[in-house]
């Protein structure tokens, strides 16, 4: 079986969409993540940032990666307007769902549920917003499995009103962009993905 390439498709996509800015819903996971996608993306959507992670702890963490995430969005000169929907903390909602995989690796079982958790809550508010297409930047991380991911999102949006957008925003040399994007924009870039176990890890 070939390895799908995410990127060709998301090109071929942006050619059918070239000129009509179709409604992206982007589900983001920090600032320094969204910094290149919205620098790619921007040129060919109306995009609305969601930033959906309960996930991320402490909270005092959280809140300092909200604030980045709004902050980089005020600065950074888009093609188009970007919006920006903060969703709930709920950091119980988390816990109950990867319990018994605590001590599960990086990367594994456990990093799944929790794409598809955040995965899922934008893709309900993609559907009910009237978005044509909904997205997330955690593909950009070479720490991410992008082919899980965008198995995630195909199966979420199968029976939906919204069309999964795919991609694999490393390639390209994304997640060299974002970096120095990051350091153009002296963005806070954490030294963990955001759960207490990957914490742990770092």
């Amino acid at each position: 079986m070939n390895k799908r390439n995410y990127q060709r498709e998301l090109e071929h996509i942006l050619e059918k969409e070239e000129g009509s800015l179709p409604r992206l819903l982007l589900h983001s996971c920090c600032a320094p993540c969204s910094s290149y996608v919205l620098e790619y993306l921007s040129k060919y959507f109306s995009i609305t940032v969601f930033y959906y992670n309960p996930n991320i702890a402490p909270q005092e963490e959280y809140e300092k990666r909200v604030q980045e995430q709004e902050e980089f969005i005020r600065r950074f000169p888009a093609e188009h307007p970007v919006e920006f929907v903060d969703g709930p903390y709920e950091p119980g909602r988390f816990y109950d769902l990867v319990k018994g995989l605590e001590q599960e690796p990086e990367g594994g079982a456990r990093c799944f549920l929790c794409y598809e958790m955040r995965m899922m809550e934008a893709v309900e508010m993609a559907e009910s917003g009237g978005y044509d297409y909904v997205t997330t930047t955690l593909s950009i991380s070479p720490l991410k499995n992008a082919q899980k991911l965008n198995e995630i999102g195909e199966y979420l949006t199968k029976q939906r009103r919204v069309k999964w957008l795919p991609g694999d925003f490393k390639k390209k040399e994304g997640y060299k962009r974002s970096v120095e994007l990051s350091a153009q924009y002296k963005l806070y870039r954490q030294d963990y993905c955001g759960c207490v176990y990957s914490r742990r890890k770092a």
